[in-house]
């Protein structure tokens, strides 16, 4: 797919670079931080469902973190984890090639995912994660039903 979408060139690797190829660095800095499909498979059965939120936030300023989906009156951040990246224990295959780094790097992302949740939880936020392979409709409701809870609870501490 890199080939065909322009991304390998012949240039050679750059010394300072992790990639062991110039094909696995054209894949590797083709992959998208944001707005990938399950993402916006999410967010649309979020959409269809009625629910309005913020995209690629941080729901905590003094956190250099960002949620997927943002719900901040309610104070839900859902995140969707990519089975490569977050190690899901159902699909994470892991690589053949550079092993220790990228069971350095999965690692780093799972302790930052846990970091993540307790500063979220901490300061009165639910977190939910949702994997990359769970079916979006399914996701969608679990966090509409967060949601409208939360909403509930907050207009009734407002009485």
């Amino acid at each position: 797919m890199a080939h065909a979408a322009g991304l390998v060139t012949t240039e050679a690797v750059p010394p300072e670079s992790w990639a062991s190829s110039a094909a696995s660095r054209a894949v590797m800095s083709a992959n998208k931080g944001r707005d990938t499909k399950p993402e916006k498979l999410l967010r649309s059965a979020l959409h269809r469902q009625g629910l309005r939120y913020r995209v690629g936030a941080r729901p905590l300023p003094g956190l250099r973190r960002t949620a997927d989906v943002v719900f901040t009156k309610a104070r839900v951040a859902v995140f969707v984890d990519g089975c490569y990246w977050h190690g899901c224990p159902e699909h994470h295959r892991p690589a053949r090639k550079g092993a220790v780094f990228w069971q350095e790097k999965i690692a780093g992302n799972r302790a930052r995912d846990a970091d993540t949740n307790e500063a979220l939880r901490n300061a009165g936020w639910l977190v939910i994660r949702v994997w990359e392979h769970e079916d979006p409709e399914q996701a969608a409701l679990a966090v509409v039903k967060a949601v409208r809870s939360r909403q509930e609870t907050r207009s009734g501490d407002q009485r």
